[in-house]
């Protein structure tokens, strides 16, 4: 990645902190299988964070069943949370969302969510770490 995050490692540290499926998704732009992820089906209140580096990302008031086999959410949890980039990959362009802390990337985001922003953030499970309220 181009850009520069508050937390950087090198990929050797990456695949020390990592599962081989975490670092497969967060460091190779990967996706894991739908319908696959625990918190795809999650209902707890809570917080979900970037597994690489633990920064909040998304709160579980803004989770929402898609449809799609993946976590999906409408909004972040605060501006700037999260990163936009443009993915030109398996021949079409999508937009990528990746965590502003430290680059991993989350999967993509699309125009077809819920009110009241219209955007379905669809996440890789294993890219969060959710933390329960209470």
């Amino acid at each position: 990645m181009s850009e520069h995050f508050k937390v950087e490692k090198s990929e050797d540290e990456w695949r020390k902190q990592l599962t081989p499926e975490q670092y497969r998704v967060t460091r190779e732009h990967g996706t894991e299988r739908a319908w696959t992820h625990l918190y795809n089906t999650e209902k707890c209140d809570g917080v979900y964070h970037c597994v690489a580096c633990g920064a909040a990302l998304f709160d579980a008031s803004t989770k929402f069943e898609s449809g799609s086999g993946w976590p999906s959410f409408f909004a972040p949890i605060k501006d700037g949370a999260v990163g936009e980039t443009t993915d030109r990959s398996l021949l079409m362009s999508r937009t990528e969302v990746h965590c502003a802390n430290c680059g991993a990337h989350l999967g993509h985001v699309f125009p077809d969510g819920p009110q009241p922003t219209g955007l379905r953030y669809c996440l890789n499970g294993v890219a969060l770490a959710f933390e329960a309220k209470g």
